[in-house]
């Protein structure tokens, strides 16, 4: 494990004391097709076949990111879970995902995508790895703050924290453990502010990442880590049930009482076994950082040459195998491999008496 408990915290203790999820997966590849199965349990045709394009190793030229509304035709056809709240009549808001930002966190950033306009928190910064996951969190639990004494507030909420990408080991800008502890302390914050406020219970929180890009552990490359976090949630237990990405938003649909957006939410198992009938409503407190959150990236940093010419001004845009090296090495040391990936293949002998001829 490169972040164990002593830099995730607050990962640990959500997944012990509501519940853990030891078989989830995502659809997802990477972040082109991540956020389009995240918000609409599909990727299109469009998607599919040109994110790859985008994903060259070893200098293959790169060619534009195709998801979070850059492009219409990488739109579903049942369109995205906002649309299906829309339709609903469901209130709902965005806090950086499928956003643009403006060129500082004081300019307001805009989207292009139709539904989401009057929708969003302009002043919510989306990715950018100079940006801080703990000013995000501010920036929502501020939000919330008003929501409380307005007396209600949207019951779609859709929040994006990204500093888990990381810049590599660029000389001077967050080390991969700092960026991580950011993101762990600002999902506890998230966590601890809505659970102490008026609305913890008649609240669901569902967390997931887009992708488990080229992370592969020793079950799946789909494998990740997921949290449902409720007053309903079934507590300290263990959730071994079979779920993914379209289940969790299949859940979502059923809470809500929207519509499923594709067959493949509408097939997916619902993380029933994830709640219980009866609530639990006392709070969440977050956990401290035990690692420095400003540990900065020096120029002797491994792998700081090769980060230095990576492109971490959007998603994804970094050689992901390259990537990974350099942050195995920054956290286990330069002595110490990244292990080579480990594939395998199932083949099935078949009796002679069951072949068609």
């Amino acid at each position: 494990m490169l972040f164990p408990k002593k830099v995730t915290p607050n990962q640990h203790k959500l997944a012990r004391e509501f519940v853990l999820l030891d078989n989830f997966y995502v659809e997802g590849e990477v972040s082109a097709d991540g956020h389009e199965w995240s918000m609409g349990a599909y990727a299109t045709d469009f998607v599919e076949k040109f994110w790859p394009l985008g994903y060259g190793h070893n200098g293959r030229k790169k060619y534009p990111y195709v998801a979070e509304g850059v492009f219409p035709v990488a739109f579903p056809a049942g369109g995205y879970l906002w649309d299906r709240a829309r339709e609903a009549g469901v209130s709902y808001r965005s806090y950086g995902e499928f956003i643009n930002n403006a060129r500082t966190p004081d300019e307001p950033g805009t989207t292009k995508v139709a539904a989401l306009r009057d929708h969003f928190d302009p002043w919510f910064f989306s990715f950018d790895m100079d940006y801080s996951d703990l000013k995000r969190a501010e920036r929502f639990i501020s939000e919330l703050k008003r929501f409380e004494a307005e007396g209600d507030m949207p019951r779609l909420q859709i929040v994006r924290l990204p500093n888990d990408h990381t810049a590599d080991t660029t000389s001077g800008k967050w080390t991969p453990t700092a960026c991580v502890a950011q993101n762990d302390l600002a999902l506890g914050q998230f966590v601890q502010a809505v659970s102490k406020s008026k609305f913890w219970p008649q609240t669901a929180i569902f967390v997931v990442e887009d992708d488990a890009q080229n992370g592969p552990d020793h079950v799946d490359a789909h494998r990740t880590i997921a949290f449902v976090i409720s007053p309903y949630t079934k507590r300290r237990g263990v959730d071994s049930t079979m779920y993914s990405t379209s289940s969790m938003l299949r859940t979502m649909e059923l809470i809500l009482g929207l519509k499923p957006m594709t067959q493949f939410d509408a097939a997916a198992t619902p993380m029933f076994n994830s709640f219980q009938s009866k609530p639990e409503l006392q709070p969440y407190s977050a956990l401290p950082a035990n690692v420095d959150l400003d540990e900065r990236n020096t120029k002797l940093a491994w792998g700081s040459g090769k980060s230095r010419k990576m492109d971490f001004t959007k998603e994804d845009a970094a050689d992901d195998l390259l990537l990974n090296e350099v942050i195995w090495c920054s956290v286990r040391g330069a002595d110490n491999p990244m292990p080579a990936p480990v594939r395998a293949a199932f083949v099935f002998a078949h009796p002679k008496d069951e072949d068609d001829d």
